[in-house]
């Protein structure tokens, strides 16, 4: 007896041994995967803060007739290597939109080179000369040289230049992608998942359509990108590097998640319902459309825009379809030639200069930004409509 007491006891005894090793290999996991979350974010915010600030230099701007055949001579020789090229082809556009410019020396703050801007961000790598680092000491002690609020960055297209790189034109392609793709893969999503879940016969064929859909929602993004290019570019002829071959490419890899989306949310409405609706002389339309749809909206809503947002994020469907030209203005129109956010990042995260590094990181939280941002309101929606039956 004392021996059987004995075993089990050693058993309980091991049993809570497990137990204990489980709960530290979980919280081991759990705390293993925090450090990295804030070893990411701190990171990406130190590597991006100082993007959000630009170098300015105060200088004497010559508008003259020298200026308006060679830019170069608008500001003096000594002062020229540290100011932004960018900013000195300006001025004969200045003189010309602003006649009365014309015979005036005018002192002012003017965008500062890119190595000026890394000099005093303290940056090591900067490359800038040593008698043109003494000059801009001298000017931080006379108060001719600021680090101001980088608004450029927000109002600006992509650029060769960093000093002048920015990501409004990236910003407003995103804009249109993410708009085009709502528009053709929400209503296609809905409509769908509706046929499938409420009208559909439970035969082969929609068994077969079903398990399609659940493939489809896995495969990789990329071949999604060479569908587009092979349907939407090769075959229909939809501009490449567009935004609306670029919207009909994320449709295309959004409308399995919306669907299986929808499907859930109509599953979730109870039976008891329908039963009623039909009790009471409904269609099975009337039923759907002024029953079950009511109470799902908030879990479609919340699977689509999981599903934009996750398309907001993808990168590897949109180069193959040529979304990662060199953009320096916004589209006018979906048909122009645009990039998207994800695809800026990428690009500027292969440019050699330093600046284009920490603007690389300053582009990422302005996506993550969007994307938490996005996923917010889903869990928002989700929560204030929430419901139990």
């Amino acid at each position: 007896m004392r021996q059987e007491t004995s075993q089990t006891s050693a058993h309980i005894r091991k049993r809570m041994r497990a137990d204990k090793r489980f709960k530290f290999y979980g919280l081991s996991a759990l705390c293993f995967a925090l450090a990295f979350l804030v070893f990411f974010f701190v990171n990406i915010f130190g590597k991006g803060l100082p993007a959000f600030q630009q170098a300015e230099i105060l200088v004497t701007v010559h508008y003259n007739e020298a200026a308006i055949d060679n830019y170069n001579k608008a500001v003096d020789r000594k002062e020229k290597p540290l100011v932004s090229k960018t900013w000195i082809r300006l001025v004969p556009n200045q003189i010309e939109a602003d006649p009365t410019l014309l015979g005036q020396d005018i002192e002012q703050w003017v965008l500062a080179e890119n190595r000026v801007d890394q000099y005093l961000k303290g940056h090591e790598g900067h490359r800038l000369k040593s008698k043109h680092q003494k000059m801009i000491d001298q000017m931080k002690d006379e108060g001719k040289v600021r680090l101001s609020f980088n608004t450029g960055f927000f109002s600006k297209g992509d650029s060769k230049l960093p000093e002048n790189a920015g990501i409004l034109a990236s910003a407003i392609g995103s804009v249109l992608v993410l708009l085009l793709t709502m528009a053709f893969a929400v209503p296609i999503g809905v409509l769908t998942a509706i046929y499938l879940e409420e009208f559909a016969p439970d035969n082969r064929f929609t068994q077969i359509i079903e398990v399609n859909i659940n493939n489809l929602a896995a495969i990789p993004s990329i071949l999604y990108g060479l569908l587009g290019l092979a349907i939407f570019i090769n075959f229909m002829g939809v501009p490449r590097s567009s935004a609306l071959v670029g919207g009909l490419t994320l449709a295309l890899m959004t409308l399995p998640i919306i669907i299986i989306a929808t499907r859930a949310a109509l599953r979730a409405v109870p039976e008891s319902i329908r039963e009623a609706a039909y009790g009471v002389g409904a269609s099975s339309l009337q039923t759907v459309w002024h029953h079950v749809l009511p109470l799902a909206l908030p879990g479609i809503m919340t699977g689509s825009i999981i599903g934009l947002a996750q398309a907001m994020g993808e990168t590897a469907p949109l180069l193959i379809v040529g979304m990662m030209a060199y953009i320096p203005e916004a589209p006018g129109s979906i048909f122009e030639a645009t990039t998207v956010l994800p695809a800026q990042i990428y690009t500027w995260s292969s440019e050699s200069l330093r600046a284009f590094e920490e603007r690389t990181a300053a582009g990422i939280m302005v996506l993550l930004t969007v994307l938490l941002s996005l996923n917010a309101i889903a869990v928002k929606l989700r929560n204030r409509s929430e419901k139990s039956w």
